[in-house]
C-alpha cells in the first residue's frame, strides 16, 4: 500500500473555513479520482500552534501507479484551487511513503 501523506500549517485567519473545505469538498474531491481508497486527517499535537495549526492528511491507494496518475492527471487542478481559494494562508508539503 501507498500512502500520499500531506502536511499543511493553517494560518489562524482561515482556520475554521479551510478545516470545513477540506472535510467536505477537497478531499471528497481527492477521493472521487478514485485512485485513493481511504484517508485519514490528524492534527498534530506538542506543535507551536502560534502561526496556527498544523494538520496531516494521508490518502491510501493501493499502487504507485495510482499515485503517479493521480499527480499528472490530478494534482495540479486540485492545488491550485487551494491556493486560488486561501493564497498564501497555509504552507503545504508532501510526501509519499510505502506501507512495509
Amino acid at each position: 500500500m501507498i500512502i500520499y501523506n500531506v502536511t499543511i500549517k493553517v494560518s489562524p485567519a482561515i482556520h475554521n473555513a479551510w478545516f470545513v473545505w477540506m472535510k467536505e469538498e477537497h478531499i471528497p474531491e481527492i477521493l472521487a479520482t478514485g485512485l485513493f481508497h481511504d484517508y485519514r486527517m490528524c492534527r498534530l499535537l506538542e506543535q507551536d500552534d502560534s502561526d496556527g495549526p498544523t494538520y496531516t492528511v494521508q490518502y491510501s491507494t493501493d499502487t504507485q501507479e495510482n499515485y503517479q496518475t493521480y499527480l499528472q492527471e490530478h494534482a495540479p487542478v486540485l492545488r491550485q484551487k487551494s491556493f486560488d481559494k486561501f493564497g498564501d494562508n497555509f504552507v503545504a508539503f508532501r510526501t509519499v511513503m510505502q506501507v512495509v
